[in-house]
């Protein structure tokens, strides 16, 4: 039994650091599956293809589309959730904290995507979004094999900057590479979209109607070619972060039933190791209904489907999507400008950018360093922003289709999160010796 009251970003942040290291052991495995003997099954398996019919309609894809555009809409769909709740109600819910996370993930994005755009060539130039974006579920995994003491506050400000990261990046390059395939299918997915808004301005709470307009706007965009993570995004914006009842209902029926059970106790005064059983299951099964109805929207939703987001969705795409073929490259290739571009980006521009703006942002007092937090801290812990392999990857597949270039990109994404971990990581330790420093840029 817990004894204490868990609160919504400890339970996310168990889940994304078992996902995220979950992750990392199934890329491994299948880094190590296609280079093996039996490679030919894992290039037999992902590529395979997979129809779905409905009356007179197919599509048929291969299994690893199906990975990319379904099973990550889930993901940014949990990434959207959480974000939501941090904002509104959580824990960045006042504005120099929001602000602070903000343009610590604003910097983050653009000193990288700049510093990448300088170094490569114009032909390349879209790879900026693989260094703008960022996975919270890898860096928090990282944080906490750095350390189980770092203070909650940095956990937080880390998670959702990456979260930021992540889902801007995500709606800028639709917003600029995609190229629209179907106009009627966009328009349908438009209009689907308004309806979910003005259900949720009606304060509708009926949440199967919710995922089942989010599952048409998902088809809609895929058959219009527009990025089906998009879907989750824009469905988490509309999803009811408050519940019906009311904190002094719930606390006042809950303090009712208690006392109704404890009186029972005390008329039928059962025997030491004696059980009034039906009485007990009785009040155990109204609190349930009690703290189902209310629980929000959000936070239902958010429960159920983050395990099935960090365990599943991500570790299928990172099986997909992480191996390369040993004997696929030469070395010498990787030093190119692109991957040069990317593992300076990654490594030095995404902790200098955060870093940088952060504290222009404190300095101009509209935005505070996190609580118990010191630079020493937020340096080591950006560093290992650039350690978040798998969302760059994501980004990597839509803007370098040719199998040897993305090959390259692959494999600097990986020496960069390497890098960029083992720093943090040191960083995190030396730091996490010194005494509290002033919250000034030492």
């Amino acid at each position: 039994m817990t004894h204490r009251i868990v609160y919504s970003f400890e339970s996310f942040e168990q889940v994304l650091v078992r996902g995220g290291t979950f992750t990392m052991m199934v890329a491994l495995l299948a880094l190590s599956w296609l280079n093996s003997p039996w490679g030919a099954s894992w290039l037999y398996l992902w590529e395979n293809p997979l129809t779905i019919t409905l009356g007179t309609y197919s599509v048929s894809k291969p299994i690893g589309f199906w990975v990319q555009q379904v099973l990550l809409t889930l993901f940014y769909l949990t990434l959207g959730l959480e974000l939501k709740r941090v904002l509104r109600v959580g824990e960045l819910k006042e504005w120099p904290d929001r602000m602070f996370a903000v343009a610590a993930a604003l910097g983050g994005m653009a000193i990288p995507a700049a510093l990448y755009l300088y170094l490569v060539p114009a032909a390349s130039q879209a790879g900026w979004s693989v260094v703008a974006t960022a996975d919270a579920a890898a860096v928090l995994a990282l944080l906490a094999l750095a350390s189980n003491s770092l203070p909650f506050s940095l956990r937080v400000f880390l998670s959702s900057t990456a979260i930021v990261q992540g889902i801007a990046t995500l709606l800028l390059s639709v917003l600029l590479y995609t190229s629209i395939q179907n106009l009627l299918a966009l328009s349908v997915a438009t209009g689907v979209f308004g309806l979910l808004v003005v259900l949720r301005a009606l304060r509708n709470r009926t949440m199967w109607l919710y995922l089942l307009l989010g599952l048409v706007m998902l088809v809609c965009f895929l058959l219009a070619g527009v990025q089906g993570a998009v879907a989750g995004v824009l469905l988490a914006l509309v999803i009811p972060i408050h519940a019906r009842v009311l904190e002094e209902d719930f606390v006042t029926t809950t303090d009712t039933v208690m006392g109704q059970l404890h009186a029972l106790r005390m008329m039928k005064r059962p025997e030491p190791g004696e059980e009034i059983e039906e009485d007990f299951q009785a009040a155990v099964h109204t609190l349930r209904v009690n703290s189902t109805k209310a629980l929000s929207p959000l936070r239902r939703l958010q429960q159920r489907l983050s395990p099935w987001a960090l365990y599943l969705a991500l570790p299928l795409f990172a099986l997909t999507y992480v191996p390369f073929a040993y004997n696929s490259f030469a070395w010498r290739e990787l030093l190119g400008p692109v991957p040069l571009g990317i593992f300076v980006a990654l490594v030095l521009g995404k902790p200098l950018g955060m870093l940088l703006i952060a504290w222009l942002a404190s300095l101009s007092g509209i935005a505070r360093i996190p609580a118990s937090v010191h630079w020493g801290q937020l340096t080591g812990g950006t560093m290992l922003m650039g350690a978040g392999f798998m969302l760059s990857l994501f980004q990597a597949q839509q803007v370098f289709p040719l199998t040897e270039q993305l090959t390259l990109v692959k494999i600097i994404l990986y020496a960069a999160a390497a890098v960029a971990g083992l720093l943090g990581i040191l960083v995190l330790a030396i730091a996490g010796k010194t005494k509290d420093l002033p919250h000034t840029l030492v």
